[in-house]
C-alpha cells in the first residue's frame, strides 16, 4: 500500500493529464513535472514544481537530459522498509517520489512514416523516461508507475476510495504493465536500428524480437479441450499495407472461432492473387471452389457451383465488395463467415438479419505483396521449441516463364485455365492436384500421401466436369500413373513444376494421351 505524497508527472501523450493532476492536487499531491508537462499543467492552474528545481540542474542538450538525477533516481529507487536508504536520503536532501506518470516519446508512431530519417527517429529514443520506468518499476511496493491514460481514472477513484492510497494489487498491476511497456519500446527501436544499420542483405537475423498484442481471447483452439487467443502483430510500419485477417473489421456476427480465423485467412489469401474479380470457398483450410468472373457476383455463382455439397458451411473470400446478387444466391445455404474489402448496403442489411453468419471487412482490395519480405512480415511456423521463418509465398509463373515439354501445346483457352489452376493450387494442402475449368475449380484434390491418389479424389470430385478440363500439380509427378488418371478422366493439359527423375517417363504418357503439357520450374508445397 503506497499513500501517495509526490508525483512525478512527464508524459508526451498528454490525454487527460490535467484531469490526473487536478485529482491528484485533491489528494494534497505534491507535483513534480517537466517541460511541455509541466506547462500544460500549470496553465490548467495547477501548482508544479519543475524537476530542474529538484535537481539543481536546468534541462540539457535539447531535453536530451532533464531526469537523470540521484535526487530523482534516489527518490524513486530508495526502499522505504530500508533504514540506511531512508538515513541516504535524509543526508542528500532527497524527497521520496511515490508515483511516477510518464508516456514515451512516439517512437513507433515516428518510424512508421515511409520518410523518416534516421536522425529524426534517434532523436525519439527516449532515454529519461525508460530510465524513471524501470527505476519505479523496480521499487514497485513503494512507487506506483502509471504509463497508459487509460489508468487514469481507476487510479484516481482508488485514491478517493481510500484516502490517497494505492493497494498493492495495483502496484503489482502497474509494475508489470510498465515493464511490457519499455520492452516493447526497446523491440521497436532494435527493429527500426536493425532494418537502417545491418546491411540488407541480412535477410534472417541472428537475432529476431517479435512483439504481438492480444486482440481477443477466443473459447477454444482447435478442439474444445484446448484455450486459445489471438494475437495481432505489431510493426515498425504505417500499417497494414494489405488486406488480413488480423485488420480486417467485423460488421456482424459471433465472435470469431481459432478455426474460423485459420479459415478466413485461407479463404482471403487466394483470392489476393487475382486482379479480376474473384471468390473463394474454404472448408477445412482448402478451396471447395474457387472462380473468377466479369464481376464478383458472377465470380461468387461459379465457385459455389463447383462443389455446393463441400461449400455448406463454408467461408467465402471475395476481392471485391459483397453484392445483394451474392447474397440472394446464398440464400439457402448457411455459410460460416464472408471477409470482403467491403458490403453493398443492401447486402449488409440482408446479411445482419442472419444471426449464425460473421462479416468481416478489410476495408482494402489488398493485392498479395511481391519481392523480398521483410523478416517482421515473414510466415512463421512453430515448432516445439523453435520457430522456422520463411518468404511468404508469393511466386506465381506467368505465361512467358512456361515451357511447353509436349508434342501438343496448349491452346489460348487451355492457357488461360492453365494459369489460373496454377495461381489457386498453390492454396491446396500439398500433395495436391486441383482439375479447372473456364476460370473455375471443378475438383480438388488436397492433402494426400501420394500424387495418384490425390489425382483420383480431384477426378471424383469433378465429375462429368473433369472432361475438358485443365490439371495442376503443385510438384512433380514422380511416375506417370498420375497422367494416366488424368487422361482418362478427360484431362486436356497439365500445369506442373517438372524436375522429377520420371519426367521423361511422365512426358511420354502425356504425349501418349494427346495431353498437353507445360513445366513451371517452380514448386508450391504447402503443409
Amino acid at each position: 500500500m503506497v499513500k501517495v505524497k509526490r508525483a512525478l508527472l512527464s508524459v508526451s501523450d498528454k490525454t487527460q493529464i490535467v484531469e490526473l493532476g487536478r485529482g491528484l492536487a485533491k489528494h494534497g499531491v505534491e507535483l513534480l513535472s517537466t517541460g511541455g508537462t509541466a506547462r500544460v499543467l500549470k496553465e490548467a492552474g495547477l501548482a508544479v514544481k519543475d524537476v530542474a528545481e529538484v535537481t539543481g540542474f536546468p534541462e540539457m542538450m535539447d531535453g536530451r537530459v532533464k531526469t537523470l538525477h540521484p535526487k530523482i533516481h534516489g527518490g524513486l529507487l530508495a526502499l522505504r522498509g530500508n533504514p540506511e536508504h531512508m538515513r541516504q536520503l535524509t543526508e542528500q536532501e532527497i524527497a521520496p517520489i511515490d508515483m511516477v506518470v510518464v508516456n514515451l516519446y512516439p517512437f513507433a508512431k515516428t518510424v512508421a512514416r515511409p520518410d523518416v530519417s534516421l536522425e529524426e527517429a534517434i532523436e525519439n529514443i527516449d532515454i529519461g523516461g525508460p530510465s524513471m520506468i524501470r527505476s519505479a518499476s523496480k521499487n514497485y511496493l513503494s512507487v506506483a508507475v502509471v504509463v497508459k491514460p487509460a489508468r487514469y481514472a481507476a487510479l484516481l477513484g482508488e485514491m478517493d476510495a481510500s484516502g490517497g492510497q494505492i493497494g498493492d494489487d495495483t502496484l503489482k498491476a502497474l509494475a508489470v504493465e510498465a515493464f511490457d511497456h519499455t520492452a516493447e519500446y526497446d523491440a521497436a527501436i532494435h527493429r527500426f536500428l536493425q532494418s537502417r544499420l545491418i546491411p540488407q542483405d541480412a535477410v534472417f537475423p541472428d537475432v529476431i524480437r517479435f512483439t504481438f498484442h492480444k486482440q481477443q481471447a477466443l473459447r477454444y483452439g482447435e478442439n474444445p479441450h484446448q484455450q486459445a487467443a489471438f494475437y495481432r502483430q505489431v510493426l515498425n510500419t504505417a500499417g497494414a499495407s494489405e488486406a488480413s485477417v488480423s485488420s480486417a473489421k467485423q460488421l456482424h456476427g459471433k465472435e470469431l472461432s481459432f478455426n474460423n480465423i485459420i479459415d478466413i485467412q485461407a479463404a482471403l489469401e487466394p483470392v489476393k492473387d487475382f486482379t479480376e474479380p474473384a471468390a473463394c470457398i474454404i472448408k477445412h483450410t482448402n478451396p471447395c471452389g474457387l472462380a473468377v468472373g466479369k464481376d464478383i457476383t458472377e465470380a461468387f455463382n461459379k465457385a459455389l457451383a463447383a462443389d455446393a455439397v463441400s461449400a455448406f458451411g463454408g467461408i467465402v473470400g471475395l476481392n471485391r465488395p459483397c453484392t445483394a446478387g451474392i447474397v440472394d444466391a446464398m440464400k439457402d445455404i448457411f455459410m460460416e463467415c464472408i471477409i470482403a474489402p467491403g458490403f453493398e448496403p443492401e447486402a449488409l442489411e440482408s446479411l445482419q438479419n442472419r444471426k449464425n453468419i460473421r462479416l468481416l471487412e478489410t476495408g482494402l482490395p489488398g493485392k498479395n505483396g511481391k519481392g523480398l519480405q521483410s523478416w517482421q512480415e515473414m510466415d512463421l511456423k512453430r515448432v516445439t521449441g523453435g520457430l522456422l521463418l520463411q518468404d511468404w509465398d508469393r511466386g506465381m509463373a506467368a505465361e512467358g516463364d512456361l515451357k511447353v515439354v509436349t508434342r501438343r501445346k496448349p491452346t489460348e483457352a487451355e492457357m488461360l485455365d492453365l494459369l489460373f489452376a496454377w495461381k489457386v493450387c498453390k492454396h491446396v494442402k500439398s500433395n495436391a492436384i486441383l482439375l479447372a475449368k473456364e476460370g473455375v475449380t471443378v475438383g480438388v484434390g488436397p492433402g494426400q500421401t501420394n500424387r495418384v491418389g490425390a489425382a483420383e479424389i480431384a477426378v471424383r470430385m469433378a465429375g462429368p466436369k473433369a472432361k475438358g478440363s485443365v490439371l495442376a500439380s503443385d510438384a512433380f509427378f514422380p511416375f506417370r500413373d498420375g497422367i494416366d488418371a488424368a487422361a482418362k478422366a478427360g484431362v486436356t493439359a497439365v500445369i506442373q513444376p517438372g524436375g522429377s527423375v520420371k519426367d521423361e517417363e511422365v512426358i511420354a504418357a502425356a504425349n501418349e494421351h494427346q495431353i498437353a503439357m507445360v513445366f513451371t520450374g517452380m514448386r508450391h508445397f504447402k503443409h
